[in-house]
């Protein structure tokens, strides 16, 4: 019997507001899903056609999230750590093994291994980090439409020049991570 591995990544951690996600990836090796990589890497109509793709055929999939609040209390790399936890353990499928992009791992019950750019070589973490992505930029098109003038749904929270000028004009509101310099800087 083969082990099950679970694909492990996040997104958003160098932007100024929002959560950072996280997701948790479970494929189905007779299921296979043909163009996964980094999600960075792919256009808005891949990404989300993949991610119903992902969403559909895995075995099992969860997301995770730590919000600005806790991000400015535990710092971004133990807010990430924190959003794998918890899309790892929202998984149905018990998992032997986890593979982790990037060369922190999360407090989980399982053993695994980082792997640097990982989300290009490992298609389980590709997988993740798209679903990731695509979870977090729908989040931001909310978050756009509950706090106008800053066009979050744009620059998906990234520190952007246009970004700094609306919050500059309008304010700094919950959704800002209050420890990152710009918004620090703006705070001052």
């Amino acid at each position: 019997m083969s082990r099950v591995i679970v694909g492990l990544d996040e997104v958003g951690r160098g932007c100024i507001a929002g959560p950072v996600v996280a997701a948790a990836v479970v494929l189905d090796p007779n299921k296979p899903i043909e163009g996964l990589m980094d999600s960075k890497k792919l256009s808005k109509k891949k990404r989300d056609e993949l991610s119903e793709m992902i969403m559909t055929n895995a075995k099992d999939w969860s997301i995770g999230r730590a919000e600005a609040l806790e991000i400015d209390e535990l710092n971004i790399l133990q807010a990430s750590l924190l959003a794998m936890k918890r899309a790892y353990e929202g998984l149905s499928v018990p998992c032997d093994f986890a593979q982790v992009d990037g060369t922190f791992y999360p407090h989980i019950q399982i053993p695994g291994e980082c792997i640097k750019g990982g989300d290009n070589l490992i298609a389980e973490i590709s997988a993740a980090s798209i679903i990731a992505k695509v979870y977090r930029d729908e989040h931001m098109a909310i978050l756009d439409v509950l706090n106008p003038g800053y066009d979050l749904a744009q620059h998906m929270g990234y520190p952007t020049p246009a970004h700094k000028k609306s919050i500059f004009l309008n304010g700094v509101t919950d959704i800002y991570r209050r420890s990152f310099a710009p918004v620090k800087a703006l705070l001052a």
